[in-house]
């Protein structure tokens, strides 16, 4: 009933899963913000597809976690032999969280004043150096508040990982290992056990966790 390994599982699968999604959503925010009105007013099919992508991404926002789950064990536990495993469960955690950083990226992104980019490009500097240097560290606290959001999601869900990272309450030795993070550990103790005390001394870990991650 111990919940050190569970601790220590949780912290690698958020490691993970931001490592994933974090550039994937920023790289995407900064592309539909910067690039594709551009793009949109240059080709109609352009304009189509990133149409599409901003619906996908809205309606991928409000689907519910277990289809992510589904999906993760069909594609990579099942399809790309990943097993249940860390690797496995970033993988499905990064495709859930997604969503939710490219949304609030581009509203960070979209607070920046036109000023600040026609004043950086009016001093010779290029359209990347720009976004480099100028617009992404102004919208940085916005961006920074989707990772928080995002990771006090991994965190706290449980469907997701009930079908991807396996279950055992060993500590993961690499990523194709199995695991169980501290919201999994108190399904599972209530649930199968019935060890409800060690349940609920779990639950008071992870609230306070999630309590001092949204103080930050």
């Amino acid at each position: 009933g111990g919940m050190s390994t569970t601790i220590v599982t949780t912290l690698y699968l958020v490691s993970l899963t931001i490592a994933i999604a974090a550039p994937l959503g920023i790289g995407a925010a900064v592309y539909l913000v910067e690039y594709a009105t551009e793009a949109s007013r240059e080709s109609k099919f352009f304009a189509r597809l990133i149409s599409i992508s901003r619906s996908g991404v809205e309606i991928l926002a409000g689907v519910p976690s277990i289809i992510f789950g589904l999906f993760g064990f069909a594609l990579f536990v099942s399809a790309m032999k990943l097993k249940f495993s860390l690797l496995s469960a970033g993988l499905s955690g990064a495709c859930l969280i997604l969503p939710v950083i490219i949304r609030t990226s581009e509203e960070a992104l979209l607070s920046v004043p036109r000023s600040l980019r026609e004043g950086s490009l009016a001093l010779g500097a290029t359209r990347w150096q720009t976004i480099w240097g100028v617009v992404l560290p102004a919208a940085l606290p916005g961006i920074i508040t989707g990772i928080v959001l995002s990771i006090g999601r991994i965190i706290a869900e449980t469907a997701v990982f009930w079908v991807t990272l396996g279950g055992s309450y060993r500590l993961p030795k690499n990523l194709l290992s199995s695991g169980r993070t501290m919201a999994l550990h108190v399904y599972m103790l209530a649930s199968e056990t019935r060890a409800f005390e060690r349940a609920m001394g779990t639950a008071a870990v992870l609230i306070i966790v999630m309590i001092i991650l949204n103080l930050v």
